[in-house]
């Protein structure tokens, strides 16, 4: 399941996961569809476990079996490659390329709340799981709601309407659905 992150005008993009080689290359956890996502922008923004950020600028990023080796500027040494894991990369949202109508980045869908079509709110959407068929967002109901997460497949049948401006979706669950989820 992946999730996505937004601090203010940003847009997570991947994680630091460690070092790659001696000169100062690191192993990203891509959260990204394309390793040039990662170079396209010029500048990245890299912020530790305790929120301090930095600019950076990518050098270069070659995809590597399920991660992206990335070499960011002035980060010459494994040392200093390795002090970078754990750090999430993030890129302006402004930077990301316009989407055919009816399509959502998983970022504008984290956090929206779902509501039958009866006006039930049935929780948020905090995950995102790919099927390779369509993806499946991942509900976390209300406290007092009997389910422990709804999984709503994201099809036109069930997935009604999105209005990401007032972050709110609109689904009709397939029966039983709800009941399935609670096992």
């Amino acid at each position: 399941m992946k999730s996505s992150n937004k601090i203010d005008d940003l847009i997570e993009i991947g994680k630091i996961v460690g070092a790659h080689g001696i000169n100062g290359a690191v192993k990203v956890y891509s959260y990204a569809e394309s390793a040039a996502c990662f170079t396209a922008h010029g500048e990245l923004t890299v912020i530790d476990s305790r929120g301090r950020r930095q600019h950076c600028r990518a050098l270069w990023a070659k995809p590597y079996k399920n991660i992206v080796r990335l070499a960011l500027e002035n980060v010459n040494s494994r040392d200093a490659a390795e002090l970078l894991a754990g750090c999430r990369i993030f890129i302006p949202k402004k930077c990301l390329p316009p989407l055919e109508d009816g399509s959502f980045y998983w970022a504008d869908l984290i956090g929206m709340a779902v509501y039958g079509t009866d006006g039930v709110h049935l929780g948020q959407v905090v995950g995102i799981i790919e099927t390779g068929a369509n993806d499946v967002y991942v509900v976390q109901p209300p406290p007092d709601h009997p389910a422990k997460e709804i999984l709503v497949p994201a099809i036109g049948s069930v997935v009604l309407d999105i209005d990401v401006a007032r972050q709110r979706m609109r689904v009709e669950l397939p029966d039983g659905l709800i009941e399935a989820a609670d096992r």
